[in-house]
């Protein structure tokens, strides 16, 4: 069998489905867990009109929450709130059996504040993007 490399800024569903269903089933063989586990989660921010202005998104898979997105508006930073979302966070984590909560920030951006919450950092890398640096942090649940 030939084989070719495509390289494109546009892979249809159909392909990422492809490579997702053969990652999943080759992580089930190597876990035992299934590869469906994957729960959404979400810690939405809304305006008295319901309109969400910020949040955490992510979902929990292999026994960890992953907070994938973090943000909220200049004006509400400081209030508590973002304290507040975290904590709502690690309570869903705790209600799903997770051990632990694991994220990624820049260095321009939320560093020292998930530190104060508890979280560790695990992983570097520097440059990226250039002329800052991303942290990978995590948060094991007692």
């Amino acid at each position: 069998m030939k084989l070719g490399i495509l390289i494109t800024d546009s892979p249809s569903k159909a392909d990422t489905d492809v490579v997702l269903r053969e990652l999943i089933g080759f992580n089930e063989a190597a876990t035992g867990i299934p590869g469906d586990e994957l729960h959404h989660f979400a810690a939405l921010v809304r305006d008295e009109s319901r309109n969400t202005v910020g949040g955490a998104i992510g979902g929990s898979y292999y026994g960890w929450l992953v907070i994938e997105l973090l943000w909220l508006p200049e004006s509400l930073r400081g209030t508590g709130l973002g304290t507040q979302v975290m904590r709502m966070a690690e309570e869903e984590a705790r209600a799903r059996g997770c051990i632990g909560i694991r994220l990624d920030t820049f260095s321009f951006q939320a560093r020292g504040f998930y530190e104060k919450l508890g979280f560790s950092v695990f992983g570097t890398l520097p440059e990226h993007p250039p002329g800052h640096t991303r942290y990978w942090l995590s948060k094991r649940l007692g």
